[in-house]
């Protein structure tokens, strides 16, 4: 199964890189992500991976460049945060309706301004539209395990879309933590070899890519798009069940926590699922029946698991790390879509928390169900903010 070692979150995504061993990388550095680069950038001048390395000028660049190099047919990995993923922004469709299956590892921390290089998940909520498919991770081990288990889901043939794995800038990126990682060989055997469905520079099938569709093509051919999206969730409970035989974790499309008998229940992205499942055992051992579910796939939305999940309950709390200025924070709205799937819908409260790497801690969420359960809480609730 490995060895256990103590790894940081970037240096752990990097070593997933390094045993994937990709044929291109092409990225820029900025904080809290410098160090998945820097560190596999090491891989490379020491000749431990056969990757082509390309320091660009600008994030914008780098992800073009890696557009291409995907088309061409080079399994490639990117990785970036805040700003950077802004500056990527008008290339973020582009890959996605262009079928890229490359990799990017989205260090998360707040979008400016003001100028902020803490955790919160104003970054890839801003990116949630472009076709990416977005996998969030709760620990170090799990930025590493879905560091290799998101290519498979990518560069499956049924799919061929982008992905975005997420883990939370400092809270993950630069903590120590022990993790088990997969022997090299065990990892490279798993992703296996790059298969491109139709590589750009195939001169006996040539193709073109990015061309103008106009409104008789555009809207088909994003439709295209939501079919290989509707695909993820069974090819990604497979890739699931296979990592499992070979690392002993168990991962769901939805994770859980205490939440078959409880009345109310908590919906949370990231590292605030840990920090929540010690709120929800306090809360329990006073005899409140509370849970905890992590969406582990943001997109595409699992809208069957969630409303399997929040059938019966009597409230819902969800828990954004960003907020829509002038609505709701942006996990609220498709968690009560979800909710509609029942007719007798829990209440449901949305909570804004963490923004900007403000403090969140156990005590908090704590307070949380006790304002729930009294019925202090509102629709929209700013937590740590004076209203």
């Amino acid at each position: 199964m490995g060895k256990d070692i103590a790894i940081n979150g970037d240096s752990a995504v990097a070593l997933a890189w390094k045993q994937i061993d990709p044929d291109v990388c092409a990225a820029y550095p900025i904080t809290p992500q410098t160090i998945i680069v820097e560190r596999f950038a090491e891989y490379v001048a020491d000749g431990e991976v056969s990757t082509e390395f390309v320091c660009v000028e600008s994030e914008h660049s780098a992800l073009t460049l890696c557009v291409t190099s995907s088309s061409a047919g080079a399994r490639t990995f990117t990785a970036t945060a805040s700003q950077g993923l802004a500056y990527m922004w008008e290339m973020l469709p582009i890959a996605a309706s262009m079928r890229v299956p490359l990799m990017m590892a989205v260090a998360n921390r707040a979008v400016s301004g003001p100028i902020d290089i803490h955790n919160d998940h104003g970054d890839v909520m801003s990116a949630r539209d472009c076709g990416w498919i977005s996998i969030f991770a709760e620990n170090v081990q799990e930025a590493y395990d879905m560091s290799i288990i998101a290519p498979r889901i990518a560069e499956h043939h049924d799919v061929q879309l982008p992905v975005l794995v997420n883990l939370d800038g400092f809270i993950l990126t630069h903590a120590i933590e022990r993790i088990t990682a997969l022997e090299e060989d065990v990892v490279k055997k798993f992703v296996g070899e790059f298969k491109p469905l139709y590589p750009l520079l195939d001169v006996k099938h040539p193709i073109s890519h990015n061309l103008m569709d106009g409104p008789l093509f555009y809207f088909p051919h994003k439709y295209q798009m939501v079919l290989a999206m509707n695909k993820v969730p069974k090819i990604a409970k497979d890739v699931f069940g296979e990592f499992e035989k070979i690392s002993g974790r168990k991962y769901n499309i939805v994770e859980q926590y205490r939440c078959e008998d409880a009345e109310c229940i908590a919906i949370v992205l990231g590292s605030a699922f840990g920090t929540m499942k010690e709120a929800i055992d306090q809360m329990r051992k006073e005899g409140k029946k509370v849970g905890v579910a992590m969406p582990r796939i943001f997109r595409p939305w699992p809208v069957e698991e969630l409303a399997k999940l929040m059938k019966g309950k009597k409230a819902v709390i969800v828990m954004d790390k960003h907020l829509s200025v002038g609505a709701y924070g942006p996990m609220f709205p498709e968690v009560v879509a979800a909710a509609l799937e029942d007719e007798r819908m829990p209440k449901m409260y949305n909570y804004i928390y963490g923004l900007g790497g403000a403090d969140t801690m156990v005590s908090d969420f704590i307070s949380i169900f006790k304002d729930v359960e009294a019925g202090k809480g509102k629709r929209v609730n700013y937590l740590g903010v004076k209203e």
